[in-house]
């Protein structure tokens, strides 16, 4: 990637992650961390394994996607690739709408490597098996709470809800596998007025790049189905391992709190939160998430208060993390 749009990616990470960092309060913030102690840092740690999972599902997509991907794996190596993920997860945080920043960034990097199409395909496909992946966490998640908790009326409601739209977006995302989904998107895009003609100039320009995208996203479903599920199941599993670090939080005020209902937490948080996607690192909407999963699992508000507040100051972190390894964009 060229040099400019590094700086403009890193430009606009910092200048939103410094906004975010001003709505702390600070007293808070230093009375959590006191009382986190050594298990923050756990929770840091935490996110450098949890990200080698990204990393590994984003690996087996561009390495398979194709009949040359033992050339593809001389050019892309898995620490770089771990480099690429950590940032555009980064912009993603740090971008409202969640994937118009770390997108365009991993295909920008990773196109001088395998060209363009291919680097779209991939990053399309890796960014859909990420979502994919929180529908089939978030129907698990309901599975187990009805094996684990008594249900009344109002959460046997929410749990149809959840269910059923976890299961149709599952079909929904099967269906995009199967036959691709680029130009299915511009064909929905190209019935809304207010981007009817862009979307209809961008389809007609580029009709036979987007047809090539999605033969390469079918590809992967259709011709190498271990491939999709291992890819699938490296997401799925990096949901579940990663409340370990609610679990890990939780142990500071709730010595006995087990880890199923940290999964629980995680499962209604980001599902909250998710519903919030246009807001910068989901402000507001994974703080009440937190709290009305709390409160659905009999734990205390203050217990979700600090949950929250430790999660957010990792996300920070990372965050920063990620943005600072822009800069440092070496050869493979």
């Amino acid at each position: 990637m060229k040099k400019k749009y590094q700086n403009i990616f890193f430009i606009f990470g910092l200048v939103v992650l410094a906004l975010m960092i001003t709505q702390l309060d600070f007293a808070q913030v230093w009375s959590g961390l006191h009382r986190a102690g050594y298990w923050f840092v756990a929770v840091i740690a935490l996110w450098f394994f949890l990200y080698m999972f990204n990393t590994a599902s984003w690996y087996v997509i561009i390495n398979n996607a194709g009949q040359d991907g033992e050339n593809i794996r001389k050019k892309v190596g898995f620490w770089w690739l771990y480099k690429i993920t950590v940032s555009g997860f980064a912009l993603n945080y740090a971008t409202p709408g969640g994937l118009m920043g770390g997108e365009p960034y991993r295909i920008m990097s990773l196109s001088p490597k395998i060209g363009t199409e291919r680097a779209s395909s991939s990053v399309i496909l890796f960014a859909m098996t990420h979502i994919f992946s929180h529908f089939w966490f978030w129907f698990l998640s309901v599975l187990l709470y009805v094996a684990i908790h008594p249900l009344n009326v109002v959460m046997s409601v929410i749990l149809f809800v959840v269910a059923l739209f976890s299961l149709v977006a599952i079909w929904f995302f099967v269906k995009g596998y199967k036959k691709g989904i680029a130009v299915s998107c511009l064909g929905l895009l190209s019935r809304f007025p207010l981007v009817k003609r862009w979307a209809q100039g961008f389809f007609e320009r580029h009709r036979e790049q987007l047809s090539t995208i999605d033969s390469q996203i079918a590809s992967l479903h259709n011709q190498n189905p271990k491939a999709f599920v291992s890819a699938v199941l490296l997401e799925l599993s990096c949901r579940i391992v990663s409340a370990l670090e609610i679990y890990f939080i939780l142990l500071v005020i709730m010595p006995s709190v087990n880890y199923l209902d940290s999964i629980l937490i995680l499962a209604f948080t980001s599902l909250f939160a998710n519903m919030l996607f246009f807001m910068p690192l989901q402000l507001g909407g994974r703080e009440g998430g937190f709290l009305m999963s709390a409160k659905g699992l009999a734990l205390t508000a203050s217990a979700g208060i600090f949950v929250a507040l430790i999660v957010r100051l990792r996300e920070l972190i990372w965050t920063a993390i990620g943005l600072l390894l822009i800069k440092f964009d070496k050869k493979s």
